[in-house]
């Protein structure tokens, strides 16, 4: 009964209103800030409770009306009034009540990476990075480039940027994974459809807190920037190779022409990575229904395919097609796919959690 499952919120937010005004807590500025963030937290779930159990307590007052002479007219009308706030009430509570992601709230880094295809893979790398930059736009979130290997044919071989702002991971937190494309490149004299493939990875930003790495697992190389000529290449020793040897991660900075710049870039992604393989190792220990709940499957996984000649965009996780790629790419219009997928993670977490 839902409402069993409701008094342990309004208990809890009780205790802590009485814990946050002894003076054993006021004078515990960590503790204090704790129990402050878990009320401001619950405090949704605990105002829709008190608002639902309250709706409960009017109508079934309402209906031991319902047979007397003076009130029952009335008692019957505010029925009429009441009962149909029972299953909305419900539903947003529900809602409230899905366990949070911890990472949610968190910037990301986002890496995209070509896969098989070769030029068209990294030219399509970078119409999906430009589509992306302007999804951020959209949304007001700021767009760091940490690092950018570009192709000789047009586009990059790997980009991978920080994205500030609200709740980003929790909005991008389903782009993970396999995207093929399907056109006819431009090379193509024959008019013939050819299909590649990029991987896209999205990693919650972290701090030194979260993942603590030992200084003697770590190899740096120092060496020069390389790339396609011009100014953007350094003539100094200032690109950085980082490897994390217990894991056998590499990354790899050479877009800043300080050496400093190019290292502290590079161990940002490096730990990001570090922690992203954590969640992702937790995740298979768990197993499948875990990964569900989370939303972050097989990196290998094809989630998407982007066909051009057909302007269709399809999501294979909720068989979703829409007839609009040239709309949701030229103008970042992605929560077109994006929200479809949440409301249907929402739904599965609410099925999993047996609410």
């Amino acid at each position: 009964m839902l409402q069993d499952k409701l008094q342990p919120f309004i208990n809890r937010s009780e205790e802590i209103n009485e814990l946050l005004s002894s003076s054993e807590i006021t004078s515990d500025i960590k503790r204090m800030t704790d129990l402050s963030k878990e009320q401001a937290s619950i405090a949704p779930v605990v105002n829709k409770a008190k608002e639902y159990i309250q709706l409960l307590e009017d109508i079934e007052e309402n209906k031991m009306l319902l047979d007397d002479d003076e009130l029952g007219e009335l008692a019957k009308e505010e029925l009429k009034d009441l009962e149909p706030k029972k299953p909305e009430l419900e539903e947003d509570i529900k809602f409230l009540m899905i366990p949070k992601d911890p990472n949610d709230d968190k910037n990301i880094y986002l890496e995209l990476r070509a896969g098989a295809g070769g030029d068209e893979a990294a030219i399509f790398v970078g119409d999906l990075f430009r589509g992306y930059l302007r999804y951020a736009e959209n949304n007001g979130w700021k767009v760091e480039i940490m690092s950018t290997n570009d192709s000789e044919s047009g586009g990059y071989k790997e980009v991978v940027i920080l994205i500030k702002g609200d709740h980003v991971y929790s909005k991008l937190k389903f782009e993970g994974g396999t995207h093929r494309v399907q056109r006819v490149p431009a090379t193509e004299s024959q008019g013939r459809v050819h299909t590649s493939a990029i991987t896209v990875a999205v990693m919650p930003e972290v701090d030194d807190i979260e993942i603590d790495i030992d200084p003697t697992d770590l190899k740096i190389d120092v060496m020069r920037a390389s790339g396609n000529g011009g100014q953007s290449v350094n003539t100094t020793d200032s690109a950085v190779r980082i490897t994390h040897i217990p894991s056998g991660l590499v990354v790899t900075n050479q877009d800043q022409k300080s050496q400093h710049k190019n290292k502290d870039k590079a161990m940002k992604v490096l730990k990001a990575r570090l922690y992203d393989l954590e969640m992702q190792e937790k995740m298979s220990k768990e197993g499948a229904d875990r990964k569900e709940q989370v939303g972050t499957g097989d990196r290998s996984g094809r989630i998407r395919t982007y066909n051009y000649p057909q302007n269709r965009v399809s999501d294979h996780r909720i068989n979703l097609t829409l007839y609009r790629l040239d709309y949701i790419m030229n103008d970042g219009l992605f929560d077109e796919v994006i929200d479809p997928l949440i409301t249907d993670h929402q739904s599965k977490l609410i099925e999993a959690n047996g609410l």
